[in-house]
């Protein structure tokens, strides 16, 4: 699978995303062409320039002073009008759907009543529409993004100075991972985070790729801080089938009883956990204690995290990222003499009988575990030559 991975330490804009793409190989001549086609009265072009000593490419869009006043519908039957192709349509038709829902829940209005303002001015619609198109033509079928930065400080909009992230922004964004660094700026906007966040698969970090085109994207300053630049990473998908952030929750515990501890290591499964492990641990004044960690995927972390409190004595925990790898894998069934077993066998070659099939016709049968296991492998072995 050829994935693009958005690397947004400097934010994200509509701009930056189309001359990242535009500089990672995206046809300048065709994005331009495809973009006048709309007969929007707006002129594009790409200038190759630096950002803190790094070279990129900048997105220019030179419309004059429009800054008309769209309704989603408005927008959405630009979009099916044009000569762009399907895939291209339904992706930007997304993108300014969720950008609408955002808008119509902070201004607490119907999404039919939304005015657009300078998300839904010329600018903006060629952004999004020149993003959808460079990914297609660069042949991208999956998105990641990394963490966003967010910038801080105020921004000047239609609605007057409102802080940082932009009140449509921060709805954009809730529940993926942001922070802040850097100068007191706007560094991603509300065009940004919904192409983002609506397109993308996952946030966190690289995922296993073999990488074969790196793109630049110029923001608007240059910064003395860092490179005010997004950077694209286009590539084929390697390695494990699935690499992404995960949430460490673990606490240290010395007060609670084995059946207590062993009764939380249940509820945490059965709750959503990845894993959860109960490892033996000497704590201060030399107490014996057991170290509780769970593995949680980020959207479970604050419900988890919530149920270690109730189901421990714990008074405090630590929750903290890291990357999960897994091996891609695949299961078959293989026949024994005691019933059939799912193998699991993963790209490298290496099996194993699934244990709660094996266990459930060890008691049906009566047949040792052990023996059950050794039959299992033993078919999967000869079923495989």
């Amino acid at each position: 699978m050829r994935i693009c991975y958005l690397d947004a330490f400097s934010g994200i804009s509509g701009d930056m995303l189309v001359g990242a793409l535009a500089d990672a190989g995206a046809d300048t001549a065709a994005l331009i062409e495809a973009l006048a086609a709309l007969g929007m009265g707006a002129s594009y072009r790409f200038e190759k320039t630096k950002r803190h000593g790094i070279g990129a490419t900048k997105f220019h869009v030179e419309c004059g002073e429009q800054h008309a006043h769209r309704h989603l519908s408005h927008i959405l039957e630009k979009i099916g009008q044009s000569a762009l192709p399907e895939r291209v349509k339904q992706n930007a038709a997304a993108v300014f759907q969720r950008l609408g829902e955002a808008e119509a829940r902070v201004h607490g209005v119907p999404i039919e009543r939304v005015h657009f303002h300078e998300v839904g001015a010329v600018d903006s619609i060629s952004d999004i529409l020149g993003a959808c198109l460079g990914f297609a033509m660069l042949g991208v079928e999956a998105i990641h993004c990394s963490p966003i930065n967010l910038g801080s400080g105020t921004v000047q909009t239609a609605h007057g100075a409102l802080p940082v992230p932009a009140p449509a922004t921060a709805a954009l964004l809730e529940g993926k991972p942001v922070y802040v660094r850097g100068p007191a700026v706007e560094l991603t906007t509300p065009t940004g985070a919904a192409i983002a966040t609506t397109l993308a698969v996952s946030f966190g970090p690289l995922p296993p790729m073999r990488i074969s085109a790196i793109g630049y994207g110029a923001g608007e300053r240059d910064f003395a801080e860092h490179a005010n630049v997004l950077r694209v990473m286009i590539g084929e998908a390697s390695g494990a089938s699935e690499a992404t952030t995960v949430s460490v929750i673990e606490a240290n515990i010395d007060d609670s009883s084995p059946e207590v501890l062993g009764y939380s290591m249940e509820r945490l499964l059965e709750g959503g956990a990845l894993d959860v492990t109960l490892s033996p641990i000497f704590m201060k004044k030399n107490r014996p204690g057991t170290l509780v960690r769970a593995i949680a995927r980020p959207e479970d972390q604050e419900r988890l995290a919530a149920l270690l409190f109730a189901e421990t004595s714990t008074l405090g925990l630590r929750i903290y990222p890291a990357e999960r790898r897994v091996q891609a894998r695949r299961t078959v069934e293989v026949q024994t003499p005691h019933g059939r077993v799912r193998v699991k066998v993963s790209e490298e070659g290496h099996f194993a009988p699934e244990y709660e099939d094996c266990r459930r016709l060890a008691l049906e049968t009566g047949v040792p575990l052990k023996l059950v296991l050794a039959a299992a492998n033993y078919a999967y072995l000869a079923q495989s030559r």
